[in-house]
């Protein structure tokens, strides 16, 4: 009976927490599809999803609005997961996507392929390749230096070495590029954006996004474990070294892709987390799915905000920045007043 009466505050705590989290999701979106430079009023969306009005409205909602939004939800919800999947396998609150240098590589790809005049695809293109080849290295280099040390220490050091020494790669070209047309393209680039996002672009990022997060989900039982310390899930027989690969492959790929989408967008992955296990309690069962629906909407609230308050598009980058922070210490704060970390 005492198990029982354990067990239903457990689950209505789970349940709220779906409810507010899918909440959330659809007031975002409704608001997202909505809301712009050319406003759609919330009566005209059944009917051109249905199809049944043609003009201007449909037009921007089908060809412009709608791949944003969906651009939006995934970038949010691949960033969240990641974070919550990083924080809770190496046991740092503070831990978020960019951790082993995925970020830093990806934004060394792009600023490279901005440097060189590409085109946009192979931008992506290069960025995605520079977000996986950033924490390969991180791996080699982690697994050459290693010794007797612990392995995740060692493995977190390497990536800020490595994203210290990118970050300086970047600052060079920056310096190198011409001042008038790609020193201004990087710099929007690297704060982050989705006014450049077509469908095309979301086809070929979803993929490897969505294998990411698939990977995520279905490792999130096992990532559980990792929270319990290295010898005690050694003792129940887990290969911890072969199921951080695995996560750190997939948070990887979803992350590397999202980048390669919309350039650096930072605070998703460290805010988004903390916000879901407040919401739902710390199991990586549950807190990985609620943080993709809680990213998803986050980033959409703010994509909505940058394109509609005011004439010029405000970079994603920097209002993740401005409600990120005070959101983190809120949360920060608030976990430690009830006894615990964030």
């Amino acid at each position: 009976m005492a198990m029982t009466g354990r067990a239903r505050p457990a689950r209505s705590r789970g349940a709220l927490a779906w409810g507010l989290a899918l909440a959330a999701l659809l007031a975002a979106f409704l608001a997202a599809l909505a809301v712009g430079q050319f406003p759609i009023a919330p009566g005209e969306l059944p009917a051109i999803l249905l199809s049944r009005v043609q003009g201007p409205a449909a037009t921007v909602f089908w060809n412009i609005r709608l791949p944003r939004v969906a651009a939006a939800m995934l970038v949010g919800a691949a960033l969240a997961a990641a974070g919550a999947a990083f924080q809770g396998m190496f046991r740092n609150p503070l831990a978020s996507p960019d951790l082993l240098g995925v970020t830093a590589g990806a934004s060394l790809g792009a600023v490279l392929g901005i440097f060189l005049g590409l085109p946009v695809a192979a931008v992506q293109g290069l960025a995605f390749a520079g977000g996986i080849a950033a924490v390969v290295a991180v791996a080699v280099l982690a697994s050459a230096v290693r010794g007797q040390g612990d392995p995740v220490l060692v493995l977190i050091l390497a990536g800020i070495a490595l994203g210290a020494l990118i970050g300086a790669a970047i600052s060079l070209l920056k310096i190198l590029a011409d001042p008038y047309n790609q020193l201004p393209a990087i710099t929007f680039w690297l704060l982050g954006t989705l006014s450049a996002a077509t469908r095309g672009d979301i086809l070929a990022a979803a993929p490897p996004a969505l294998l990411g997060l698939l990977g995520l989900v279905l490792l999130r039982w096992r990532l559980n474990l990792l929270t319990l310390g290295e010898d005690e899930a050694r003792a129940l027989g887990v290969n911890t070294g072969a199921l951080r690969a695995g996560a750190v492959a997939a948070a990887t790929l979803a992350t590397a892709a999202v980048t390669a989408l919309a350039g650096a967008v930072g605070w998703i992955g460290l805010v988004v987390p903390h916000a879901a296990r407040l919401l739902g309690g710390p199991d990586l069962r549950r807190l990985i799915p609620l943080s993709m629906l809680l990213g998803a909407a986050f980033l959409l609230a703010v994509d909505t905000l940058a394109r509609s308050a005011g004439r010029l598009e405000v970079p994603l980058g920097i209002l993740t920045a401005i409600l990120g922070t005070p959101l983190f210490l809120w949360l920060l704060a608030r976990a430690r007043r009830g006894g615990g970390g964030p």
